[in-house]
């Protein structure tokens, strides 16, 4: 350990300070002051990067030009049956939750009118707790049945698009748990929404469609060779995300910017055009069913998307009525720094209450879930109740607006709902309770209650409304049930405008303002200060309202709120990817990590095979580590000509190795002491010939001995040799030169089809896999430990070169931390080898070693011992 200013012993709080990321993961321990939760390492990655081996040079040579436009007519296929899929997946859950919503409001509203007389409002509350409590059981149950169905699913598919694998997260289970979650959740009266897991089910059509297999129906399989990596897996769910968006929303632009901005690393024209086709594809289909079912008018694409914000537009009988003009701009960034600081709060909030949970309420047995989902539905349902019961305000009912003669279809759907949504309870006639108009209704006629009602609200019911919406979201999302944010955010940021509008009528004396407008923005305040998104959120906004002319407005709303709330914490997405401990890359690094180079940041204890490696060595490997990938090297005695011919070369590499000999001299002691029981394999090198051992030059300092020697061969490594502890330093840390890298799914798929060849024949007699074969497994390749290989001899060999990545990406050394982490995280690697310039191998950088947590470690460790 690095000690602090020449002082021999640290205190405690030193020692944890000096330790890495990694040292804190294995310990179990967390900073105190900021309980930070670093990344763990059993999130394995994607690997974006393509294999161009031997199997797929065959596939690319039988492909002509016919056979390339069939295949791209696949990929189209696909994305418009992902689209339609997706829409369909939306309208299931639209028509269910309307349906049964509207049979409990039904139900209650008539006890309600019953009981008001006699006097019997308790046992309306007991049918309106029977029917949410049912509910909220019914949905909390498919989260036990499948955890990851939990929540929105947004920072899953964030991770996913990132490059990291969840496990469990586009399954066909997941899908099926989380559609049916979130029809009894919402229907439940939680305050969540739809829309949230309408991305994430999107993202599963999209994983699953193109693959024509599902682990939960492993008797059913299809002889479909097409898209079989993540490469492909991970363009279709970039597809079915946007198309979960375009479904919810009606914003098919604003899905494609939502996986843009959000997700994928890696972005090309190809993929954009897919992308939005995919989204058209989406909504146009759930418009198409949706139109005909609610207005019996097939064919006339009258409702867009699941949440409607309706048409925005002043009566005709009000002249001086504007949507906005210029000088409420200033009133717009004021409510920008408002939903800034209100959606910092609640991210805090949420933070807390989600590190609560995952000391106190996921350790313990699934009983407690199911008590705090129960909990919630029955605090939920009595403030709903009590508070229209008790708190509403009769308000007068305004004029219906004289619409002109080019009134829409959209206009007119909006206009009925607003009207027909109206509560009356314990008002008189043309009158109604504004709190039961607010709460008695699906939260999507709530906000276009707060958008297009003319009739005011008091500030009492907004504030109110506004604080409990506030309050119980931030308190539900995270439970055991599917949920979504954007609608809770959107009503409680509505309120807040609509109360502002309120305010500026009536103690300013702008009668003229248009109180939709300050709700939409209000809307998107806090919204904005919650998620902080800011392309594809503006463009969603505007194509849920079908108004180009709140571009401006949304927009500096949005950034005003953004930049308000990074100023106290991160978004609620990355605060909850955080929490699980993915190790997510950010967009680029910070400046001052070019301090740090490559060799300061990569792993340097490499777990490496051989050309022809015996198979005794490889399921020693295989079993004893749990690596994805392995550099396969040799240990060519000619490259040490080469690396004594100049001193920049060996300056160079000996730069890296004093920071690193120590610990690759241990992990071949670990590795000699592991393998014991297969001495002669582990080390021998099938490739390179016999050569004589001489004994190296005896010099104190090994680093002066490397640079002062001309030429000295390395040990002979016999077939029956092992690593003796008697051995030098310079003899454990040979050269490695480096020809490729192979992954642990490439290996055990050799293993188990048998592909090796014996010592007495040539490779050439090897059996060859074809690149069909080699995928026929994806994704989901046999583990080593559940492999039967008692058939197969272990002194076989087994030659990998065919099968490995030749042409990987690489970089130097002295490579600069930002380059490392653009080439990583833009071609969306796995592995980077770190090469130098006489080819030699001399760690691996991995998502892990990238993560912000590790590079501030690594950077705290370089200002330490420089």
């Amino acid at each position: 350990m690095a000690t602090c200013g020449g002082s021999v012993c640290c205190c405690c709080c030193g020692d944890r300070e000096s330790r890495t990321p990694e040292e804190l993961t294995i310990l179990g321990e967390t900073r105190e002051e900021d309980e930070e939760i670093l990344p763990r390492k059993d999130y394995e990655s994607l690997d974006y990067d393509r294999c161009i081996n031997d199997p797929y040079l065959e596939v690319l040579e039988t492909i002509t030009h016919k056979k390339s436009r069939r295949y791209e007519a696949v990929r189209w296929i696909m994305v418009f049956a992902i689209g339609v899929c997706t829409g369909l997946v939306g309208l299931f859950v639209d028509y269910f939750v309307r349906l049964f919503s509207q049979f409990k409001f039904k139900v209650v509203q008539g006890s309600v009118e019953d009981c008001t007389d006699r006097g019997c409002l308790a046992l309306s509350l007991l049918e309106l707790l029977g029917f949410n409590l049912i509910f909220a059981f019914i949905a909390t149950l498919f989260v036990l049945i499948q955890p990851v169905a939990a929540g929105s699913g947004i920072p899953e598919i964030k991770c996913y698009l990132n490059g990291v694998k969840v496990p469990g997260v586009v399954r066909l289970r997941t899908l099926v748990c989380k559609v049916l979650g979130v029809l009894f959740s919402v229907s439940g009266g939680l305050f969540v929404g739809k829309e949230g897991p309408m991305i994430h089910s999107g993202a599963i059509v999209g994983a699953g469609l193109p693959q024509f297999q599902s682990i939960s129906f492993q008797k059913i399989r299809f002889d479909f060779p097409y898209f079989r990596s993540d490469r492909d897996k991970r363009d279709f769910v970039s597809a079915g995300a946007a198309a979960g968006v375009a479904a919810a929303f009606g914003a098919p632009i604003g899905g494609t910017l939502f996986s843009l901005e959000e997700g994928s690393s890696f972005w090309n024209q190809g993929l954009t055009w897919k992308v939005l086709f995919c989204s058209m594809s989406a909504t146009f289909t759930l418009n198409f069913f949706r139109s005909g079912i609610l207005f019996s008018s097939w064919g006339s694409f009258q409702v867009p998307g699941l949440l409607n914000f309706g048409e925005f537009k002043c009566s005709d009988s009000d002249k001086k009525c504007h949507l906005w003009t210029v000088l409420d701009l200033a009133f717009f960034i004021l409510m920008g720094v408002v939903g800034g600081l209100l959606g910092a709060t609640f991210n805090c909030l949420n933070k807390r209450l989600a590190k609560y949970r995952m000391k106190n309420v996921h350790p313990k047995p699934k009983l407690i879930r199911v008590c705090e989902s129960l909990l919630v539905s029955l605090v939920t349902t009595i403030i709903v109740f009590v508070s229209s019961m008790v708190l509403g305000e009769c308000r007068s009912l305004s004029p219906p607006n004289d619409w002109n003669n080019s009134t829409t279809a959209i206009q007119v759907s909006s206009s009925d709902e607003v009207n027909s949504s109206i509560k009356t309870f314990f008002c008189p006639n043309n009158t109604y309770n504004d709190m039961a108009t607010l709460f008695f209704n699906p939260q999507e006629s709530a906000i276009l209650q707060l958008f297009h009602q003319d009739g005011t609200f008091s500030p009492v019911t907004l504030s109110f409304f506004c604080c409990v919406y506030f309050l119980l979201s931030c308190w539900t999302y995270g439970m055991s049930v599917p949920s979504g944010l954007f609608v809770p955010s959107l009503l409680c940021g509505a309120a807040f405008g609509r109360l502002v509008a309120n305010l500026l009528k009536s103690y300013l004396g702008l009668t003229h303002i248009y109180s939709g407008t300050f709700a939409l923005i209000g809307a998107a305040a806090f919204l904005g200060g919650v998620v902080r998104m800011t392309i594809s959120l503006t463009v969603i906004l505007i194509e849920s309202t079908n108004e180009i002319s709140y571009g401006l407005p949304i927009m500096i709303t949005l950034m005003v709120a953004k930049w308000t709330g990074d100023f106290f914490n991160k978004g609620i997405y990355d605060i909850h990817v955080a929490l699980r401990g993915v190790p997510l890359l950010e967009w680029e690094t910070e400046e001052e990590m070019d301090k740090l180079r490559a060799c300061d940041i990569m792993e340097p204890n490499l777990t490496y095979v051989y050309p022809h490696t015996r198979i005794q060595s490889l399921v020693s490997i295989l079993r004893t580590t749990a690596h994805h990938a392995f550099p396969v090297v040799t240990e060519n005695r000619g490259n040490e000509r080469e690396f004594m011919k100049g001193n920049q070369l060996i300056s160079n590499n000996i730069k890296f190795k004093k920071s690193s000999i120590l610990t690759r001299a241990g992990e071949q002691r670990k590795r000699s002491q592991s393998m014991k029981s297969y001495p002669s394999s582990e080390l021998r090198n099938m490739c390179d010939e016999h050569v004589a051992a001489e004994e190296p030059a005896e010099k104190e300092d090994l680093l002066q001995q490397m640079l002062e020697r001309k030429y000295t061969p390395y040990p002979n490594l016999y077939p029956d040799q092992s690593p003796s502890e008697e051995w030098t330093m310079e003899e454990r840390f040979r050269p490695l030169t480096f020809h490729g890298l192979i992954l642990r799914s490439q290996l055990v798929t050799l293993l188990v089809r048998g592909v090796c060849y014996s010592e007495t024949q040539s490779s050439t007699s090897q059996p060859r896999l074809s690149h069909a074969e080699m995928s026929e497994d994806y994704p989901r390749y046999p583990d080593i430990h559940d492999v039967n290989l008692t058939l197969l001899n272990p002194r076989m060999i087994v030659d990998v070169t065919p099968y490995m990545n030749p042409s990987p990406f690489s970089v130097s050394p002295n490579t600069p931390v930002s380059l490392v982490f653009n080439l990583f995280r833009t071609m969306g690697l796995r592995h980077l080898p770190v090469v130098n310039a006489v080819g030699e191998i001399v760690g691996i950088v991995t998502r892990h070693n990238l993560t912000h947590e590790s590079l501030q470690a690594r950077l705290r460790q370089h200002y330490m011992t420089s």
